[in-house]
């Protein structure tokens, strides 16, 4: 079938040049349609997608609009990639917790910024499902954009449409595993479970033998060692039996009671170890790079396709695999229909799922350790939470959620730093406008 793929949050520069490089790869004859409601935004993705379908002389046939309604009648696949407010929002979840003592490495997930993000991109993102369900309804829906399980249990919620999430992170932390025991990726077996960003790998094998001894031998040494590299994750591992992904930027995030000030191993957290403001300093040099790329009269460098990657959180090949059934098995956040049983029905939870009628199908996996569900069960009480409080335009669930995400002292300073968040990301909450 030919394939009509729509991206929303096509400023995204970054995310749109990697689809783009993986269509021309594929060789795909598609339509495909960028959207973004920033006009500046939206014209850089265009551009570059023009300049690199030209270059390649690839069959792909491009649309653009601000206005996703425009492309999406006749969509297989839409691919949200949204982010409401942009780095200057996404500073803001990071910069006003600052004030109250409060420090994120990244922010965009859990702690104080993730339920901030959580507030602005589930309105956006029910927003787009109820677009999805009228005017393509048989599309395959994929979202990449955090806070993940938020988003995707909101969609689910609100309107039951049948949004996949998708993340690179345990196919990163498999790699970064196989490195570790010096062996090849490609050969391993795996099991992992948790919800996007503190997903536990509970299996890893290679031809029918149990690696996990080998894995708990590593954590035991490089505790011991004091390893520098993903210190907190080897120690979970080792206390846990279990390696959890995707390992310290975004792990130590769901821990904040046991790194109190940001203190991180002598280092402060978001600041002079994962440092926020280089991250997004980082995407702004990109994106104008980008934009310059983009907008000039001058065609792209004959090596272009050889300096840049793919798309790297797999949805070319998930969508090729899907059509295809060819059965492979990815990493997915979908509800929890049964398939981790010891953690909530409905949930949105990161485990295998299997490219099998028509889409992903999550594979039954083994209860978690009683441990390893613990450290999972208030964050889906969480999601519950700041989903409510998204929705509803909720004060005081705001506020809920931010004392069960367990970053803030007390009440009192829980109640201070939520009226901040609200203040300083007003232009992007109309739900709580008085």
């Amino acid at each position: 079938m030919t394939e009509k793929i729509v991206l929303i949050g096509a400023g995204s520069a970054v995310f749109t040049r990697g689809l783009v490089s993986d269509l021309i790869r594929k060789g795909w004859e598609v339509e495909l349609g960028l959207v973004d409601i920033a006009p500046d935004a939206l014209a850089v993705a265009e551009g570059l997608a023009k300049k690199m379908i030209a270059h390649a002389n690839a069959p792909i046939k491009l649309a653009a609009a601000t206005d996703r309604r425009e492309v999406l009648p006749g969509a297989t696949v839409v691919v949200a990639t949204v982010g409401v407010g942009g780095r200057r929002a996404w500073e803001q979840d990071v910069f006003v917790p600052r004030k109250h003592g409060i420090y994120q490495p990244v922010g965009d997930t859990c702690m104080p910024g993730g339920s901030s993000r959580a507030l602005r991109m589930v309105p956006a993102m029910v927003a787009i499902a109820e677009d999805v369900l009228d005017l393509a309804p048989k599309a395959l829906f994929f979202n990449y954009s955090n806070p993940m399980a938020v988003n995707c249990r909101a969609v689910r919620k609100a309107t039951g449409a049948k949004v996949i999430g998708l993340c690179h992170g345990v196919a990163g932390i498999l790699r970064y595993l196989a490195n570790a025991l010096d062996l090849p990726a490609g050969e391993l077996s795996w099991a992992a479970s948790g919800i996007n960003h503190l997903t536990w790998f509970t299996e890893l094998g290679r031809h029918g033998v149990d690696l996990m001894p080998e894995l708990l031998a590593q954590a035991e040494r490089r505790t011991a060692a004091r390893d520098e590299d993903n210190p907190f994750s080897w120690r979970l591992c080792r206390l846990f039996g279990a390696f959890p992904a995707v390992v310290d930027r975004h792990v130590s995030e769901f821990f904040p009671g046991l790194f109190p000030n940001g203190n991180y191993y002598g280092k402060t957290m978001g600041v002079d170890c994962f440092s926020v403001e280089d991250t997004i300093a980082g995407g702004d040099r990109i994106f104008a790079e980008m934009k310059e790329l983009a907008l000039s009269a001058d065609p792209l460098p004959q090596d272009y396709f050889d300096k840049i990657g793919g798309e790297h959180e797999q949805v070319m090949d998930i969508i090729e695999s899907i059509r295809s059934g060819r059965g492979d098995i990815y990493s997915a956040n979908l509800p929890n229909t049964g398939q981790i049983p010891n953690l909530p029905p409905n949930a949105v939870v990161e485990s295998p799922a299997i490219a099998d009628g028509g889409t992903l199908k999550p594979i039954q996996q083994k209860p978690l350790s009683a441990g390893l569900a613990g450290t999972l069960a208030t964050r889906f009480q969480w999601v519950e939470t700041i989903v409510e409080a998204a929705l509803e335009g909720s004060r005081d669930k705001f506020i809920q959620a931010l004392v069960l995400d367990g970053a803030v002292s007390s009440l009192e300073s829980a109640e201070a730093l939520a009226d901040d968040l609200l203040a300083a990301q007003a232009d992007y909450l109309p739900q709580f406008a008085v």
